[in-house]
């Protein structure tokens, strides 16, 4: 017996299930009126009576679909019954169909190639470069919501929780199946505190991990354990666990991973700069590793835990034979005699030894770096001493506090004298320039003068502008910037997108291209039955992108019946 397949909304058509969630199901669907194959995602029935999971699925979509960019899965309709009493369809959000596979399969399949997983972490950290500048924050980066597409480009879905956690009370216990997947969230996340985008770059940090040793950084027994070991525990470096990975790498991943977020790189485009460098570049040597691994961790408890069980190994070990009962007396007595000079020695030292008498007129400069101008002013003057303020720009101290003095703190001058305040006005911004219009390498020399960095580029189709002219960019012009602050571009294609017209009329299909600013050339064939009016058999050229101010055939049948 057949069954009616399902449509929802009277437009979209539910086939079969192709993958599960925690809080849905994707089904393949078929979109009816466009004539399109979708992936349809459905809120479990379940969860669908509780209002708050409803409103968590409602605001995938709308973060979703506030964003179109290559490398993350489009968001086309959503639908809830809720906004509609007359419709008994459950909350669905229909979605780009995408062909290719989980990144969780490929690194279920053994050791990743390097280039690939650095390409795979690039795409994600694209992503999230788009979505973060959009506003909108992930928080469940994994590799079961990156998908790998044939052409080895990723795309990374499933926004279900991006915006959705208000609470920040909420416990690990509470919030395990909503903020994220425990082996891959942040130490913020564990915690319960509020997220920023650098929530997501620890979990791509997690994943990069991941795809370099083929294990997470921190494994347990329950998610609890996993969370704790986030907050607490110091991750093994990459090149301990597979040799084969480059150790320019070890210090990329261990910044991505460190617990405190202003540690972490400021956000995702610094990240896949320094990615992209570190394959090429030196690895670091052990005491710059070490290093590192102290200032984004702490000592580490792994080590002191390993030398206090060693020591106890020792102490208790009973196989070890003593050769000697005791030290000989001699060596005491020498000892203690040696000791009891040394302490003489310092007495006398502290004895004989005076402080140089100052004079009553003689003043010693304060420590006054990053302290207030104004009560800089004060401590000098209550030191009877003059003050003179020089601006001067600073990346370091905040603006009006002072970055040094003149003479040096600690330096002993007399009554009166001049002390040169060194005052910070800040950090030097630079304006940014106006290059809407211009061609790409004029743009980027424009940014570049300007103390500027260029990002990312991305092409757009507009069949009103040549190749290569900046359609916009993401620092608004004359704004002013800090110093290297990245401008991403958008830049005209030259370009159009061609619809396969096929059934068209030659009329409708010939004011098509104009409109899109191609030429039609209609090409009758005599060797089919023509209609009235004539209609478009075939095209010249296949649908897809296609050079502004192409020629299109459009071959129509003129043949007699």
């Amino acid at each position: 017996m057949s069954t009616e397949p399902r449509v929802l909304a009277g437009r979209y058509r539910v086939d079969e299930l192709i993958g599960q969630g925690g809080m849905a199901k994707v089904y393949r669907g078929y979109d009816l009126t466009l004539g399109r194959d979708v992936a349809i995602k459905i809120l479990d029935a379940d969860l669908a009576r509780d209002t708050a999971f409803r409103t968590r699925f409602r605001l995938e979509a709308q973060a979703a679909s506030r964003m179109s960019h290559p490398s993350i899965v489009r968001v086309y309709d959503a639908g809830d019954s809720a906004s509609d009493p007359s419709s008994d369809d459950p909350p669905y959000i229909v979605m780009e169909l995408v062909h290719g596979r989980l990144l969780k399969q490929i690194i279920a399949e053994g050791p990743v190639p390097l280039d690939d997983a650095v390409r795979y972490v690039d795409g994600i950290l694209e992503a999230l470069d788009y979505s973060h500048r959009a506003g909108v924050v992930h928080r469940d980066i994994k590799p079961g919501n990156v998908m790998v597409l044939p052409n080895g480009k990723v795309k990374v879905m499933d926004f279900g929780i991006a915006r959705a956690v208000s609470d920040s009370s909420s416990t690990v216990a509470q919030t395990t199946q909503i903020i994220g997947t425990a082996a891959y969230f942040s130490p913020e996340q564990a915690k319960g505190e509020p997220v920023d985008a650098r929530a997501d770059l620890y979990s791509t940090g997690v994943v990069l991990y991941e795809l370099l040793t083929g294990r997470q950084p921190f494994r347990g027994d329950s998610p609890v354990a996993v969370a704790y070991q986030h907050v607490s525990e110091t991750p093994i470096p990459p090149t301990e666990l597979n040799e084969q990975v480059p150790g320019a790498l070890d210090p990329i991943v261990l910044r991505a991973l460190a617990k405190d977020p202003y540690q972490r790189y400021p956000d995702a485009a610094h990240f896949r700069a320094a990615l992209d460098g570190a394959v090429t570049g030196a690895a670091p040597t052990r005491k710059q590793l070490g290093a590192l691994t102290s200032e984004l961790y702490g000592p580490n408890p792994r080590q002191a835990q390993e030398t206090a069980r060693s020591l106890r190994q020792l102490s208790t070990d009973t196989t070890m034979a003593r050769t000697q009962s005791g030290p000989p007396v001699a060596w005491i007595w020498a000892g203690v005699a040696l000791l009891a000079v040394l302490i003489a020695s310092v007495l006398f030292w502290v004895v004989t030894v005076r402080t140089p008498e100052v004079p009553d007129s003689a003043r010693v400069v304060p420590d006054l770096v990053d302290v207030a101008s104004e009560r800089a002013q004060d401590d000098l003057a209550g030191l009877d001493l003059e003050a003179k303020i020089v601006l001067e720009s600073s990346a370091e101290v905040s603006e009006g506090n002072v970055i040094r003095t003149d003479p040096a703190a600690g330096t002993a001058v007399d009554e009166g004298d001049l002390v040169t305040l060194y005052v910070s006005t800040g950090q030097e911004m630079v304006v940014v320039p106006s290059v809407e219009g211009m061609k790409l390498d004029a743009a980027k020399k424009a940014l570049t003068d300007a103390g500027l960095s260029v990002g990312t580029v991305i092409q757009r189709n507009d069949k009103g502008l040549a190749t290569d002219t900046v359609i916009s960019a993401s620092q608004p012009a004359d704004a002013e910037v800090a110093p290297s602050t990245v401008v991403n571009l958008v830049v005209a294609s030259g370009k159009v997108t061609l619809n396969d017209m096929a059934g068209w009329t030659v009329d409708a299909a010939t004011a098509n291209l104009e409109n899109l600013g191609l030429v039609a050339a209609p090409v009758e064939q005599a060797d089919c039955v023509a209609t009235a009016p004539p209609t478009v058999v075939s095209m010249s050229a296949p649908p897809g992108d296609v050079a502004v101010g192409s020629t299109v055939e459009l071959r129509y049948c003129t043949g007699a019946g």
